[in-house]
């Protein structure tokens, strides 16, 4: 490093750089200054205002079908009652093994359900394998009464290590759903950065695709508090009014939550904020690629970004303002880290600058 660097108080003096998650991330502007016009004035309750007929008719525009949406406040929410609506006695929902239904959700899915279970099926790069889930099913047989019985299958999009399924292999996992009848469940609390991530349409990543039920998240790219469940088949949904209504999550001035919305899909924001999270995502692997200090621990394509640190490069970034997570090393691949190193989860978001990333890079240098 140069003299000049060594004189930088953007470097060594520290400031905020925040890679902890996009939770940490506020809201945007248009979506904040959206609220703060709604704040005024009155408008049906529950759900029956215009402005919430509005987000749900552009809901079935942006999926290029008919869709039954409502509203929740958090995405363990959306994930639980989702799959609550399609359990049975002794109903089975299979997940991939580090879902966050089964590994982050502190049993909710399994409480709003009445008690169903989450069974992992194990998988690379964060996907359910194909044929590992096949299996998992036929384990359980219809008129296996001890056992209990397949009631529904989730995937998340995009992954809880950042990895994004294709269309296809979305594809071949409602084909294995179909061949028992299962409905297929997608946990899409970064949907839309996985959505960019793929270039494809909101119809080509679900129901075109065998997906039943979406839990759409906006909370993590820029909403103050806003997710939904999207049923593709609204007969599916007959049930579901009731059932968030016991679950609590029935808003009386719902308008709140649609206003969120109604400015996150105004001219293409939402896809427009995931494009900036991603591309400050890609700038951190394209800089950790060519680390002295750090490599990427694998490959991803959203807004997450899994490195493989030197300790004495994540305390300098930690002391010079960066905040990230230590994460677990995957059971799968134990040799990846060696005792002097540590794997670290770097999360951007729509608020992220290059300042932060390049900052941050400068840290892992020094």
């Amino acid at each position: 490093m140069s003299a000049a660097d060594f004189a930088n108080p953007f470097l060594f003096h520290g400031f905020p750089m925040f890679f902890a998650s996009d939770n940490w991330a506020g809201a945007h502007k248009s979506i904040a200054e959206r609220l703060l016009t709604e704040s005024t004035g009155f408008a049906a309750a529950y759900g029956a205002g215009d402005l919430d007929r509005k987000v749900e008719a552009r809901f079935s525009e942006i999926f290029e079908r008919e869709v039954s949406i409502f509203f929740v406040a958090t995405g363990t929410a959306a994930n639980s009652l989702s799959l609550a609506s399609v359990q049975r006695p002794g109903g089975i929902t299979f997940c991939h093994s580090e879902a966050h239904v089964i590994e982050d959700e502190c049993g909710a899915p399994e409480f709003f359900s009445g008690a169903a279970r989450l069974v992992a099926v194990d998988g690379e790069a964060g996907k359910i394998d194909p044929a590992k889930l096949s299996a998992k099913i036929a384990s359980f047989p219809e008129d296996a009464v001890h056992h209990g019985r397949a009631s529904a299958v989730t995937i998340t999009q995009a992954t809880e290590i950042g990895t994004v399924y294709s269309l296809p292999e979305i594809g071949e996992i409602a084909a294995i759903s179909r061949q028992r009848n299962l409905p297929l469940h997608m946990d899409g609390a970064r949907f839309a950065n996985a959505l960019v991530a793929l270039g494809a349409t909101p119809a080509e990543m679900t129901w075109k695709r065998g997906v039943d039920m979406l839990s759409f998240g906006g909370t993590k790219n820029g909403c103050w508090c806003a997710e939904a469940m999207v049923f593709f088949n609204p007969d599916q949904a007959r049930e579901m009014p009731f059932i968030r209504k016991r679950a609590a999550q029935l808003f009386s001035k719902s308008r709140f939550i649609a206003a969120q919305f109604d400015a996150y899909f105004e001219n293409g924001l939402w896809l427009d904020l995931a494009r900036h999270s991603n591309g400050m995502a890609d700038r951190l692997r394209a800089g950790i690629a060519t680390s002295n200090s750090a490599r990427l621990a694998w490959p991803t394509a959203s807004n997450e970004v899994f490195a493989v640190v030197s300790k004495s490069a994540a305390k300098i970034a930690e002391e010079k303002g960066a905040k990230f997570y230590a994460w677990p090393i995957p059971a799968a691949m134990p040799e990846l880290v060696s005792e002097s190193e540590t794997l670290i989860r770097l999360v951007t978001s729509f608020a992220t600058t290059e300042a932060d990333v390049d900052g941050f890079l400068k840290c892992l240098a020094a």
